[in-house]
């Protein structure tokens, strides 16, 4: 099975110099230390694909420490302004990125991409509405006033293929490009477990009812910060009611199906998810008999 997109990631995140500022001093005053670059939330690639990084004289306020690459250099991002969150939409330009990243790199950029988004959301207190302030070396914020602390959270995000027989439930959304299907979707609600999740969204979407669940992978999805929890649900019937606020389709496809559609196939009656996308993963992995 191929390795989801935005994993595989060699960052040290060091949580020890988070918690003391002579070591954090000490990683700030490494001239090995880089800055990333970045225009609002989009990396800047090079030809190979790699991250651009520039020096910390380069930072022109507060730093975020995310910690230290394989070699050992500290590794830095800039904090947004405070009270600037940053458009939710994801721009073009970040669409045409994604496929070239590098594996390590995607990784690194998911982790500084959700983490300088969640400081341009998060600068005031949930408890008592006072700025707050960064801490622990950017991996927090605190209150002046109430003295609260508030950490960077992932939103849990089942996705998942219901299955039956030889064939597999894929639903589609209208903004996605024509002819594309993917795995269905949703958030974790309070008070759920996984496999009650699955079962849910996928009623809820299609009307399909499943039964046993099983975990396949995880990749954390950076836009903003959710952690994709990929699973295979066994389906009970094989009747679709979609829920028409959720999708504009939904099908069942062969295994045949999905091969051609993995391979990019003209053939295929559909297209699949992008390679980093984890339902591309969700989807060779059943292909595979995961």
């Amino acid at each position: 099975m191929i390795a989801p997109g935005f994993t595989g990631g060699t960052l040290d995140r060091a949580d020890r110099v988070r918690h003391e500022p002579e070591r954090l001093a000490a990683a700030e005053a490494d001239p090995r230390a880089r800055l990333l670059v970045l225009h609002g939330l989009d990396p800047e690639l090079d030809d190979q694909g790699r991250l651009s990084w520039t020096g910390l004289r380069e930072a022109q306020g507060e730093r975020l420490f995310l910690g230290f690459d394989p070699d050992g250099a500290p590794l830095f991002a800039m904090a947004p302004p405070h009270g600037r969150p940053f458009p939710n939409a994801r721009s073009p330009a970040l669409f045409a990125m994604l496929d070239r990243f590098h594996a390590a790199d995607a990784a690194l950029y998911a982790a500084a991409r959700s983490l300088v988004d969640w400081h341009g959301r998060h600068g005031f207190c949930a408890v008592c509405a006072t700025p707050t302030m960064i801490s622990h070396a950017g991996w927090a914020r605190k209150c002046p006033n109430c003295q609260a602390e508030h950490f960077p959270r992932v939103e849990p995000v089942v996705i998942m293929l219901a299955e039956r027989g030889d064939k597999v439930l894929l639903g589609r959304q209208p903004p996605w490009p024509p002819g594309r299907y993917s795995a269905l979707a949703g958030f974790l609600e309070v008070g759920e477990s996984i496999e009650e999740a699955v079962r849910r969204e996928t009623l809820e979407e299609t009307g399909v009812r499943v039964g046993a669940v099983r975990y396949v992978a995880s990749q954390p999805w950076p836009f903003p910060s959710s952690l994709m929890i990929a699973c295979i649900g066994e389906a009970l019937d094989d009747r679709i009611a979609i829920d028409a606020h959720e999708l504009e389709d939904a099908r069942w496809f062969s295994r045949d199906d999905v091969r051609l559609a993995l391979a990019r196939d003209p053939a295929a009656p559909f297209g699949a998810a992008p390679p980093y996308a984890i339902a591309h993963t969700l989807l060779t992995a059943w292909v595979d008999g995961a």
